[in-house]
């Protein structure tokens, strides 16, 4: 490994962790948010799905703004973004107390984290493919460890009484400082040769990279169905109280975080496929556990097999659609998208089948999905030179 590699490493980890930093910092004040503002939670709702709606906006052209100048570039533009975002939310919702002032906020965060993902998703994923070993999954544990930072000093915040706007004002101009520096230690810029700088046809026309989207859709389903439901499954389904179920998603997450930091061993040991087929079985008899188990500690024993098995699936995915660096970014941008598409349809479809079927009992349509997943993963191995070469 060259040093100049190794720093690079060091600087898209570093991109993924303040992006967790601000996702977190954010999320920690949207309690005071819906205070200040006096929404009832159907409104509240409404008002962050301008996050939502600034990223799938912004993620189908992620890939083209990343070909026609970089990585590293659209990573400066996503920070100024979601820097000035945060800053227009916590002004315009705690000084002037106006509710479409805090959606413009919210909709400029949206846009600058969507184009960012795609960016550093498309970084990592050059910096994996020169060091010929798997790290993605670790840039998406370093993403993790962000998160989990930022929401320790926003409870902080939150009970000491610091304004919002003090607080996120800070982070948001840290954030920008520390990626700004980080970008600047990102791996040089190519020129394209000749032939790659043809016409080419869409990614969204292409049958492996939508069979990877469709691969990392339900993992991300088997993600974000434990963020937005595994603790209220818990408490509903096993008479349990709240503390329990809080103790059951921090047990999830745990458990992905370090699926994240062990997965690449396993990776280059065994291939993509084997393990992203033992991940999706993984996936499949944790959720079944969780729901059948009749016992919250049979329940633990699910959530932990469940948050292993959903670690691999997304940042694989990510790798898998960047194997190509000449399409890197119109394909990372299609899975990222479709990802993401399942991240905000995914809460809302499970909610509607619990309430027909019972929280904990909706669970079980993860299980189900595992089918396709399996289906899917065979879109996802290396390419040839990469499967030859591996010892």
């Amino acid at each position: 490994m060259t040093g100049s590699l190794l720093v690079s490493k060091r600087a898209v980890a570093a991109a993924f962790a303040v992006n967790g930093v601000l996702m977190a910092s954010l999320v920690s004040r949207v309690p005071a948010l819906r205070d200040r503002l006096d929404l009832d939670n159907g409104a509240l709702g409404l008002l962050l799905l301008a996050i939502a709606a600034g990223s799938v906006l912004s993620l189908p052209t992620a890939g083209r703004l990343v070909a026609w100048s970089s990585a590293a570039t659209v990573v400066r533009i996503a920070a100024v973004f979601t820097a000035l975002g945060l800053l227009t939310c916590a002004v315009g919702a705690f000084t002037a107390g106006s509710v479409p002032a805090a959606a413009a906020g919210l909709f400029l965060y949206g846009v600058g984290n969507g184009i960012w993902d795609v960016a550093m998703n498309v970084e990592g994923a050059e910096v994996e493919r020169l060091l010929g070993r798997t790290i993605m999954p670790r840039f998406h544990a370093g993403w993790s460890f962000g998160n989990i930072g930022g929401a320790a000093v926003g409870v902080a915040m939150s009970a000491w009484g610091a304004p919002v706007q003090a607080h996120l004002g800070a982070v948001a101009l840290l954030a920008l400082a520390a990626a700004l520096l980080a970008v600047r230690e990102f791996l040089p810029v190519k020129a394209a040769p000749e032939h790659d700088r043809a016409p080419a046809r869409s990614a969204w026309t292409e049958r492996r990279t939508l069979a990877i989207g469709l691969m990392v859709l339900t993992f991300a389903v088997a993600e974000g169905s434990a963020t937005d439901w595994l603790a209220l499954a818990v408490i509903d389904g096993y008479d349990a109280p709240d503390w329990v179920g809080v103790s059951g998603y921090a047990l999830f997450v745990t458990a992905m975080t370090t699926g994240r930091l062990l997965g690449p061993a396993a990776l280059d040991r065994f291939g993509r496929r084997p393990v992203l087929w033992a991940s999706a079985g993984a996936v499949a008899a944790g959720t079944l556990l969780t729901v059948v188990g009749g016992s919250p500690v049979v329940a633990a024993v699910g959530i932990l097999i469940w948050g292993i098995g959903a670690a691999l699936g997304f940042p694989v995915g990510m790798s898998a659609a960047a194997d190509d660096p000449a399409r890197a970014g119109a394909r990372v941008s299609v899975v990222a998208t479709i990802g993401y598409a399942a991240f905000l349809t995914g809460p809302p479809l499970l909610g509607a089948l619990g309430d027909a079927v019972g929280t904990l009992e909706s669970l079980l349509a993860v299980t189900v999905l595992m089918g396709p997943a399996a289906a899917a993963v065979l879109a996802a191995g290396e390419p040839r030179s990469q499967a030859v070469s591996r010892p």
